[in-house]
């Protein structure tokens, strides 16, 4: 089991009011901003002082090890909710789909109307996390990780984008946006902290450089 559960265990409640909270956004008038705001660059800086730095390891790396694009709500998976998050103006039809809108992309500032033109990014990789601890998790937590609407984990952003970051973390690769960086080394940082994963050595140099000009 992740340290995670131990320190940070969900309640019921907490569980559900964040099912209400997925649910309340196809009910919405208007999309929400993206990403779940990360905390402040000081408790980032905080959170990284803690976390343990480890060398990574891919063994058994799976894919299909964090199921993921779960069902949320009604014919609502995981992509579609975050989809109408992330967007203005979405329409969807009866399966959910997203068939108009317009969206952002803040790692590389395109707007794109066509949802097949975006990925939904796991901001942590999900090879990382694989990396850094996850692989000692159960398949059920690997879910929830996968499909994490609470913490600044999911974000739809271009697909060719996406699929240049790859499973990179920041010591490699960073948005070309240069003033979203603070956004994504805040929230890349809460969700290590949150899952208690760990960082490389080179990978803890990058975060402790560009949270210091946050």
């Amino acid at each position: 089991m992740p340290k995670f559960y131990a320190r940070r265990r969900l309640s019921i409640l907490a569980v559900l009011t964040g099912l209400i909270a997925s649910a309340a956004l196809f009910n919405s008038p208007s999309a929400s901003a993206a990403l779940p705001t990360p905390v402040s660059a000081a408790t980032a800086r905080s959170y990284l002082s803690q976390l343990t730095v480890a060398t990574e390891d891919r063994t058994g790396y799976s894919r299909s090890l964090f199921p993921h694009w779960i069902t949320i709500s009604g014919s609502c998976n995981t992509r579609e909710t975050v989809l109408k998050r992330d967007g203005s103006n979405v329409v969807t039809d009866s399966s959910c789909a997203a068939t108009s809108g317009s969206w952002y992309s803040p790692y590389d500032g395109a707007t794109w109307t066509a949802a097949s033109d975006l990925d939904i990014d796991h901001l942590v990789p999900l090879a990382e996390a694989w990396d850094s601890g996850a692989s000692q998790w159960t398949t059920s937590e690997r879910q929830a990780f996968a499909n994490d609407l609470t913490r600044p984990q999911l974000i739809a952003v271009t697909d060719n984008v996406n699929q240049a970051k790859g499973d990179q973390d920041p010591a490699t690769w960073m948005p070309s946006v240069t003033s979203y960086r603070c956004t994504y080394v805040r929230a890349w940082v809460q969700v290590k902290y949150y899952y208690d994963l760990s960082v490389d050595s080179a990978e803890k140099t990058a975060l402790t450089n560009y949270l210091a000009s946050c």
